[in-house]
């Protein structure tokens, strides 16, 4: 039996070698004796699959999974390509694992395009087409542990002016230029005369020159077939064309050539594939939760309403559609807490709930 159990996990690891599966499909494994169980935890898993709460980046979320709940945590987000997002749960516990399941949603249906790998507690994902997308959260059977939930993304660059962040950007993609004629296919970054302007990745200098609107400008290529980067409006060049470099790597320095020559200095980025696209989420620096932003308000797995009337939110602002009311000494279960929002389940649904409308139960 010993020599079966050996030579069954080395054909499973030859296999996976070659078919990558999931964390959840290897996980089934595990249950071969027990269908019913990972039947009743799948079934959860694709009940969740209808449920429609909305939260916008950076998220966070801290509570607890409990073996007597066994929830799915389930969440729309738009995601943007030229970003990277990244969903991270943090757990008490080492021993009980995640599984992060991530869906697109195409015409009216999501598909499943990314899923974390087994032992992971990390999904990471690079969104080939921005929309809309689902991230789905669910532990394995019988979890017990408190966890923070994390989600955020990253530019795929670097910023493309040293020492300067998103406020220096003061002009954005689709304003209008020569009186409404034509429209900015870029972002305008402003800094001081002669501040360097670095490359935002490793690439190829396709060629530089000074013409035309742009006057000074570099163009640097990202790879074979990779995006052609747009520096323009350089006070000096320093890359030369041909030359490879590294992200980081000065390619000129901040001025107002070409016609910014009315304008105070300032880089105009810009990126062409097939025709130019909006640099800003390649670049744009964003910021993630982390758990020392958060103070649970309520240590109970159970609440109830308080107040007459209380909204059900569909995501964690006031500015979320309405999509439930409770009324005085309904109960609710608490799936976890952004903030000053409540993530909870009643009977048929879930949603967030302001903090203030609810107390232990």
């Amino acid at each position: 039996m010993a020599v079966c159990v050996f030579a069954c996990s080395k054909l499973n690891k030859f296999t996976d070698t070659l078919t990558q599966p999931s964390a959840r499909e290897i996980y089934k494994r595990e249950f071969e004796e027990r269908p019913a169980v990972f039947s009743h935890w799948q079934a959860k898993f694709e009940s969740a699959k209808t449920d429609s709460l909305q939260v916008n980046l950076p998220y966070a979320e801290v509570g607890s999974f409990s073996f007597l709940q066994n929830e799915v945590l389930s969440y729309e987000l738009a995601l943007q390509k030229g970003t990277v997002f990244t969903a991270e749960v943090a757990k008490d516990s080492a021993h009980h694992r995640v599984f992060i399941d991530l869906f697109q949603q195409k015409d009216s249906t999501f598909q499943q395009v990314e899923s974390n790998q087994p032992e992971e507690n990390q999904l990471r994902f690079q969104p080939k087409q921005s929309g809309t997308y689902r991230i789905m959260i669910q532990p394995e059977v019988a979890a017990h542990t408190s966890f923070f939930i994390s989600f955020y993304e990253e530019p795929t660059y670097h910023f493309p002016v040293a020492g300067k962040g998103n406020e220096a950007i003061q002009s954005f993609w689709g304003n209008a230029r020569d009186g409404g004629k034509r429209r900015h296919e870029g972002i305008d970054i402003f800094a001081p005369r002669g501040t360097p302007v670095v490359a935002a990745i490793d690439g190829r200098v396709s060629r530089t020159g000074n013409h035309g609107l742009g006057g000074k400008q570099v163009w640097l290529r990202e790879g074979m077939f990779g995006n052609s980067l747009y520096y323009a409006h350089l006070d000096s060049i320093i890359a030369q064309s041909g030359q490879k470099v590294k992200m980081g790597d000065t390619l000129g320095l901040v001025g107002n050539t070409g016609n910014a020559r009315t304008t105070p200095p300032h880089l105009h980025f810009g990126i062409y594939r097939s025709g130019a696209i909006n640099p800003l989420p390649y670049v744009f620096q964003t910021k993630r939760l982390r758990p020392m932003d958060f103070e649970p308000q309520f240590q109970t797995n159970y609440l109830v309403i308080k107040t007459s009337k209380a909204n059900l939110r569909q995501g964690p602002d006031t500015s979320y559609p309405k999509i439930g009311e409770l009324s005085r000494n309904d109960t609710i279960q608490l799936l976890g807490e952004y903030k000053n929002w409540l993530h909870v389940k009643t009977p048929t649904q879930q949603a967030f709930l302001h903090a203030s409308l609810a107390k232990g139960l």
